[in-house]
């Protein structure tokens, strides 16, 4: 007779695999500032028009300050010893043509992420919204100031080599402000077009406006009677800001820490308009 023997075997339960639960955390205006940092460098086409828009204000302002000189051209147009000539002038005169580039940067920078509706997987990561506009304005505002100051400096410094002994210094009275003026001038006109953009949504309308703004109003005020150009042209958002941008501002014209202050008014209230339809429309 055979005994069955059992032979119990003990099971040891396979643990079960540990699964990575994802970070989250809080939508901070420093992880959104991160975020559009990230974006504004990884798009090429910003950074190209960014490296074109210094290199306009910097080569225009060699090429006036040339011309004014006389080593273009052959004849010098009134820099030397009693003219009235502004020397500074000459080399920050790209920052007209400049701000024409910058000015579309900005409104592309948010009226573009409405075209491509992007601007929806951003709002969904950012429910608050606000902070979207500030990381966007931060961003950019910070990276303008950065390289239109080299672009101004670089012009500057050009300049006055090829105007030689006709130069300024850039300790000289009023000299240093002008240069940085250029500098936040620009800025200011591209933080005005992202505001543009984020008003009106729309890359053409948001331009026209910016624009009229900057250049057509301001040269339609001398058709208008001299009581009006004189009480409201220099409060215009481009008159103020080229107040601070000269280093003796034009006779009429406001001066330069007043052109200053209300030229910064026109970008604080864009951008309180932006954040306040950015709360209210839907994207």
């Amino acid at each position: 007779m055979s005994t069955a023997t059992l032979e119990t075997t003990r099971v040891v339960p396979t643990p079960a695999p540990r699964t990575r639960t994802p970070r989250t955390g809080r939508v901070t205006l420093a992880r959104v500032i991160r975020s559009e940092w990230i974006k504004l460098r990884s798009l090429r086409s910003t950074v190209v028009s960014l490296l074109a828009t210094m290199g306009v204000v910097i080569a225009l302002g060699l090429l006036f300050a040339g011309v004014v000189s006389g080593r273009i051209g052959g004849e010098s147009l009134g820099i030397g010893a009693g003219s009235t000539g502004d020397p500074v002038g000459a080399s920050l005169g790209g920052v007209q043509l400049g701000q024409l580039v910058i000015g579309v940067i900005g409104v592309l920078l948010v009226a573009g992420e409405y075209t491509t509706g992007m601007i929806r997987a951003t709002l969904a990561a950012v429910p608050r919204r606000l902070p979207v506009l500030w990381g966007k304005t931060i961003v950019f505002g910070g990276v303008t100031m950065a390289a239109m100051l080299v672009a101004t400096l670089a012009a500057f410094f050009g300049g006055q080599a090829l105007l030689g002994e006709h130069g300024v210094s850039l300790f000289d009275s009023g000299v240093l402000r002008a240069v940085v003026g250029g500098a936040v001038y620009l800025t200011g006109v591209g933080l005005l077009g992202l505001a543009l953009g984020a008003l009106l949504r729309a890359t053409a309308a948001a331009i026209g406006a910016l624009f009229g703004a900057m250049l057509v109003v301001p040269g339609l005020f001398p058709l208008l009677p001299s009581s009006w150009n004189d009480a409201v042209g220099p409060y215009l958002p481009s008159h103020a800001g080229e107040s601070f941008m000269a280093v003796t501002p034009a006779p009429g014209m406001l001066g330069p820490w007043a052109g200053l202050a209300v030229f910064a008014g026109y970008v604080v209230v864009a951008l309180a308009a932006a954040a306040i339809m950015l709360k209210r429309r839907d994207a």
